[in-house]
């Protein structure tokens, strides 16, 4: 399982150059990849925010494809104790404790999540 992080869905959506390295982690079945409910608000927001409604719709529905997980109390609960632990941003520790909740790999250019276990960090050129 493969969960890549907000900014790797809008290296693709804003066809950055990190965009063909993110579209080939992408690039499994939609079994494969795990898209927490935090990385869909995320990126909505964003490209909703830069490119209108239209376009954030389209990029929503093709994450919605995969397999979505939603944010339990258990995973709230999870990440809480991560983000206390870390002291990382509310939505780094719930995508963090998704991937490790799902034992997903989790591919990110965030720095703040670099060194953690299960991390494949993308630097930006």
């Amino acid at each position: 399982m493969k969960l890549v992080d907000s900014c790797g869905w809008l290296h693709v959506f804003k066809n950055t150059t990190l965009a063909n390295t993110y579209r080939n982690i992408l690039q499994q079945t939609e079994s494969e990849i795990l898209v927490p409910t935090i990385v869909i608000y995320e990126v909505s927001k964003v490209l909703k925010r830069d490119a209108g409604e239209s376009v954030a719709m389209a990029c929503t529905l093709r994450m919605q494809q995969a397999n979505v997980a939603g944010l339990t109390d258990v995973l709230a609960l999870e990440a809480a104790d991560i983000s206390v632990e870390h002291g990382l941003a509310m939505a780094d520790a719930i995508i963090y404790a998704t991937a490790q909740r799902h034992n997903a790999a989790l591919y990110t250019s965030d720095a703040d999540l670099k060194e953690f276990p299960g991390v494949q960090f993308i630097p930006i050129p």
